[in-house]
């Protein structure tokens, strides 16, 4: 009868210290790379706490009293600030005139951004010409732009649109920042000639992305230029455009620059959008504490949109999961 030899002895002890040292040793790895991952992510998290977290903090708790802008009054008045701003007309007003931009801004800068980009995909000479035109505005300021366009939408007597309006017989002397039919309007177009640049940019480097077999396969099937369009380019366009379409929501809410250069709200507070009431309250009515609490219900919207980005982005994403 043959006779396995026992598992003993120098050589059976070397392999069970190796085993056990192979089971510790990946726990040592990433002990190490924990202790040196919190080193290098330690000047982010101071940032975030000194400049982010802790003004977030601080502004709930100027929020739930009524502090002055000098600082010398100080009560805790609880959320009577979030009480009164709920009922305040000139909130919810300020609040409809952001709404509205947003409405006005966000559908032309999403439907032109893609017209752009499908133009300078398609275009064979110069197309870098073509890209930087359509571009460049986007890079210039804030400030620059709203005083380009006020001197277009300045009076007859130098205002070049109303020039152009004369020049076709048509009548001058438009208010395009005077008059609340097209205060609104005039914001809007100098928005979406400033911001356009982006979203082409976002749609045009999707566009480059689409394999060139699909429309090649669509082509081979029969199908025209307006179906490989509609079945081929808008499908591989899904996530790009739920991209744009959140990022332009976010940025047509937080507009303030162009009204408060070009109308300052005006007339008749018909242009002025929720971050300029913050502003007057807080820094001309020295109401701190009540801009505070406006804001973060301001805040609390922006968070619902976010978050309804982040729920179509998750089911996008899981819909197109191979």
């Amino acid at each position: 009868m043959t006779t396995t030899p026992s598992a003993t002895g120098p050589a059976a002890a070397t392999v069970t210290a190796g085993a056990a040292g192979g089971v510790a040793a990946p726990r040592r790895i990433r002990r190490h790379w924990s202790e040196h991952g919190l080193v290098f992510t330690l000047p982010f998290l101071l940032f975030y706490a000194v400049f982010l977290a802790w003004p977030l903090l601080y502004g709930v708790k100027m929020s739930l009293g009524n502090d002055d802008i000098a600082g010398t009054q100080s009560e805790f008045v609880g959320l009577d600030n979030y009480a009164e701003a709920l009922k305040d007309p000139d909130v919810w007003s300020s609040l409809w005139n952001t709404v509205w931009f947003t409405f006005l801004s966000t559908i032309p800068l999403v439907l032109i951004g893609l017209g752009l980009a499908l133009i300078a995909h398609n275009i064979r000479f110069v197309s870098w010409l073509w890209r930087l035109s359509w571009f460049a505005p986007f890079l210039l300021p804030s400030g620059v732009v709203c005083l380009m366009w006020l001197w277009v939408i300045y009076p007859a007597d130098f205002g070049f649109a109303d020039q152009l309006l004369a020049r076709f017989g048509l009548e001058p002397g438009i208010g395009w920042l005077t008059d609340t039919r097209y205060a609104m309007l005039s914001i809007v177009i100098t928005t979406v000639w400033w911001t356009v640049g982006f979203n082409f940019l976002l749609y045009l480097a999707a566009l480059q992305a689409i394999p060139k077999h699909l429309y090649e396969a669509a082509e081979l099937d029969g199908a025209g230029a307006w179906q490989r369009f509609v079945r081929v380019t808008l499908p591989m366009l899904n996530r790009t455009t739920v991209v744009v379409v959140v990022l332009q929501l976010l940025a047509s809410l937080k507009i303030f620059d162009q009204v408060y250069i070009m109308t300052s709200g005006g007339p008749d507070d018909s242009t002025r959008p929720i971050l300029q009431y913050v502003y007057q309250q807080g820094f001309t009515g020295y109401r701190i504490g009540y801009a505070s609490a406006i804001s973060y219900i301001f805040f609390a919207l922006i968070v619902i949109v976010s978050l309804i980005h982040l729920r179509l982005t998750r089911r996008n994403r899981e819909e197109n999961a191979p």
